[in-house]
């Protein structure tokens, strides 16, 4: 979720993912600079091997590389939800988002209501996350996603959160839903709208392929329906569900804005 997904929740991640980690306790020392990364890739595939990971995402994890941008990011990701909702909707451009997101729910009416039919989960808040994430598909990220995720595993600040994410990005590589030259955000969030590479795992649908529309579109709604999401109670109703999406009050209170205003 371009920088977004920093703040989710770790039990987001989910058990599922969390369980690909056997030999988390193996897992070589943090770092935080480039210096070390190569010796830790090195230790990192005996726990990556213990997890399942197979011939072509070992491969992938000697072919990356240290990503500077994705540290540079992450370390001014504090600065993304300061200030009021009003300010972050503003900055986010919330107007043009709700605008562009009724027009799409007309054009798209068939694919969101098979969504709602099979889900549960109506088209207003799908359509909110689509457009704060990528622009509705129009900015899905340009960095390398296997060494962007494997960075943020080595890296000292949160390991423990990213290392299930780096195992299950391996995972997807050697079911060829990624590929090692593979692009997205810059923390290693992936398709239209931005799913870290343990959560396709979890709750991506059919191929997983979350660059193709109609897939990470359902694969969101498959998400908020495992995180409690309730038809027919409003969106007040179902902060709890957005609250997995993102832990940011901000960004919380406004999906549920945009949502209603594009159901509305």
């Amino acid at each position: 979720m371009a920088y977004f997904a920093k703040l989710k929740m770790i039990a987001a991640v989910g058990v599922a993912v969390a369980g690909l980690l056997t030999g988390a306790a193996q897992a070589a020392s943090c770092g935080n600079d480039a210096a070390g990364f190569e010796q830790w890739k090195a230790e990192f595939a005996g726990v990556a091997k213990a997890s399942g990971v197979k011939k072509k995402g070992l491969s992938a994890l000697a072919g990356a590389s240290y990503a500077t941008a994705t540290i540079k990011v992450d370390r001014a990701i504090h600065k993304a939800f300061s200030g009021s909702v009003e300010s972050f909707m503003q900055r986010r451009g919330a107007n043009t988002i709700i605008a562009k997101g009724r027009k799409l729910k007309q054009s798209n009416a068939a694919l969101f209501n098979k969504i709602e039919r099979t889900y549960g989960v109506p088209p207003g808040v799908i359509l909110a996350i689509w457009g704060m994430e990528t622009g509705f598909g129009s900015f899905m990220g340009k960095q390398n996603t296997v060494s962007a995720i494997l960075t943020l595993a080595y890296d000292c600040r949160r390991p423990a959160f990213f290392e299930p994410h780096a195992v299950a990005a391996l995972i997807l590589v050697d079911r060829g839903a990624l590929s090692p030259k593979s692009v997205g955000a810059a923390h290693g969030e992936i398709g239209h709208t931005q799913f870290l590479p343990g959560n396709v795992l979890n709750y991506g649908v059919g191929n997983k392929n979350l660059r193709d529309k109609a897939t990470a579109l359902a694969s969101t709604a498959n998400f908020l329906r495992a995180h409690g999401w309730r038809p027919g109670v409003g969106y007040d109703g179902n902060m709890g569900a957005i609250a997995g999406w993102n832990s940011a009050s901000v960004y919380q209170q406004a999906i549920a804005r945009m949502a209603a205003a594009i159901d509305g």
